[in-house]
């Protein structure tokens, strides 16, 4: 198994280059003009109230320069000044004064120097995340995929290390309201150094993800990600089939999210099985999602408008679902092969007319531009009132037109890759429950999905979901393993027991269990867990903050297992082993 390398301190060997370079000579200057100021006190004679000849020290010299530059003025010391060192106080004093003026210039400068400035940003920013103890994630790109996953990823209680070359989207990160915390550096991502003082070298870095727009800068942080930390997971969103056989031969923690092809699959659940698409919703947390509130498309001829990458995947999609499909494409690709029935064009309510929108049961408008796909909607709505209407969303800020727009569905790729990449990080376990529901396809399992939803909707019901992971390593659950050696059975079933009333189980469901190489879905609550083994939980933030306490908490823990609040202080400790109290201190309650 790969191993991180050990975390380095963060280098300060930039700034103080900077800071030599930059003030080089102003310290020169005041140097030499200090320097012989201080010798010619200490060669011209002193006469003092008995007419004796001496000379000034070199440590009077410099407290006389000290004092005066601070225009304190405690007078001539330690006696009365002759007209020559009067005349040497004049020079010394106005060469002081320009000297500290060319130096304090000098400071402003380099204050203002953009070299400097990004050089302690850096520093600082290497500072704070080197003092991160808590597993975080790194997010190179802030564009709309890489906000929506931060904010996920924050509110799932994760830290995150944003990267971005754009300063105003750095800004708009840190002050952005965030559970839990947020570092951003305005770099370049591709640069090694600046993944290092993001905490890439750190053991706690749980994964690099890298959404920037160009996909070959991408590439190279995965790269870059791979060799220094190959412990690290690395996500990364890709639309190009080029890049991603590159990506592919990185190897394993590797893992390629490709927008258009997530969605396309969404759009085969939303019709194959409508039920599983509202099971995603209603875990992803979207608004007004229901586990009682499906919808579900019609069947019959659907219009496909936008034959580029999305429009091939989502035209496979809607094939597996042996719908028959009428494309509308202004710009087919010469090198592809075009679908039967293609019409080449704008779609516009002539070429509508020619799909057959009137009798057509459904509509998917997917091209690159927000406009193009507002204006074919309210075509498509114009010429067939009754029409299911999907549509895609590219940009993130244009939400609350296509809200206004009442379309059944849309699908916004970079919402769709965020949501991914979030369950991939916080919950891998997730992909092997739907793999499991969705059994092929075109031909999902019905009764283990109904089975599945039944349980989410008796015991966490209506209330927001939250997902977790947790992972019995030898930190995440100490007290488990403590609890286990002491020759304790821990099951789900007591593990999911309120601490304040044990009789009751919290409001959580685990959805998969895996023990080594074997994975159970919606195991039963009778099954021991044992160190190591992985749980993938969906209950009310409630029951997850609970869960969490019982995980790390010996006393709780072992109190839910055999019944008994034993005591927690060393005195109560010590009498009960002293009085026998440990047999009979506190109720038993039945399992």
């Amino acid at each position: 198994m790969a191993v991180a390398p050990k975390s380095s301190a963060p280098k300060s060997s930039r700034v103080t280059f900077i800071i030599l370079r930059h003030m080089r000579r102003p310290i020169l200057v005041l140097i030499t003009v200090y320097a012989v100021s201080m010798v010619g006190w200490t060669l011209i004679p002193v006469i003092d109230e008995d007419g004796k000849r001496s000379t000034l020290s070199f440590f009077h010299a410099f407290y006389f320069l000290t004092y005066t530059v601070t225009t304190t003025g405690f007078g001539e010391l330690p006696s009365a000044f002759t007209e020559a060192q009067r005349m040497w106080g004049i020079v010394s004093l106005y060469a002081g004064v320009i000297a500290w003026f060319y130096a304090l210039g000098s400071i402003v400068g380099l204050v203002q120097n953009p070299d400097f400035r990004q050089a302690m940003a850096e520093r600082q920013f290497a500072k704070r995340v080197a003092r991160v103890t808590e597993p975080f994630v790194i997010v190179c790109g802030y564009g709309n995929t890489g906000a929506l996953l931060t904010r996920g990823l924050s509110e799932a209680g994760m830290s995150v290390v944003v990267i971005d070359s754009e300063d105003r989207r750095i800004r708009t990160a840190i002050l952005r309201e965030y559970r839990s915390e947020v570092f951003g550096l305005c770099a370049d991502a591709r640069v090694p150094e600046h993944l290092t003082e993001a905490g890439l070298l750190k053991a706690n870095c749980r994964a690099v993800v890298a959404l920037t727009q160009d996909e070959e800068v991408n590439l190279k942080i995965a790269v870059t990600a791979r060799l220094l930390n190959p412990a690290a997971w690395v996500v990364t969103q890709s639309t190009s089939e080029v890049y991603e056989e590159t990506l592919a031969t990185l190897g394993e923690n590797v893992h390629i999210i490709d927008p258009f092809q997530t969605y396309a699959k969404y759009l085969g659940a939303i019709i194959g099985s409508p039920a599983l698409h509202t099971l995603n919703q209603w875990l992803a947390g979207t608004e007004g999602a229901t586990l009682d509130h499906v919808i579900e498309p019609p069947h019959g001829t659907w219009i496909l408008c936008g034959y580029g990458r999305m429009g091939r995947w989502l035209h496979e999609a809607l094939e597996l679902q042996d719908i028959e499909v009428v494309v509308i494409e202004p710009h087919p690709d010469p090198a592809r092969e075009r679908p039967a029935g293609m019409i080449v064009g704008r779609a516009n309510q002539a070429n509508l007319l020619k799909a057959g929108i009137e009798r057509a049961a459904g509509i998917v408008v997917a091209t690159d531009h927000d406009s193009d796909n507002l204006s074919i909607l309210l075509n498509a709505r114009a010429l067939n009132p009754e029409i299911f209407c999907v549509v895609r969303q590219n940009k993130y800020r244009n939400q609350i037109v296509f809200q206004a727009a009442e379309a059944d569905f849309i699908m916004m790729p970079s919402l769709t890759g965020a949501r991914r990449m979030l369950f991939l990080l916080i919950a891998p376990l997730l992909k092997t429950l739907f793999e499991s529901l969705r059994a092929t396809e075109a031909a999902p399992d019905d009764r283990r999905l109904a089975e599945t939803i039944g349980r989410l909707e008796a015991t966490v019901g209506g209330s927001q979901p939250r997902i977790w992971t947790v992972e019995g390593g030898e930190t995440a659950c100490a007290a488990m393993r403590r609890i286990v050696d002491e020759g304790h059975v821990v099951t789900l079933d007591l593990l999911l027991r309120d601490p304040a009333e044990r009789t009751r189980h919290l409001a959580c469901v685990p959805l998969v269990l895996k023990s080594g190489e074997q994975v159970e879905i919606l195991p039963d609550l009778g099954r021991p867990v044992r160190p190591g083994d992985q749980i993938l939980f969906c209950g009310s933030p409630q029951a997850y903050r609970l869960l969490d306490a019982t995980l790390h908490n010996d006393y709780t823990l072992r109190y839910l297992i055999t019944g008994r609040d034993e005591p927690r202080g060393w005195v109560m400790q010590w009498l009960s082993r002293r009085y026998g109290w440990e047999e009979s201190h506190g109720p038993v309650a039945e399992a």
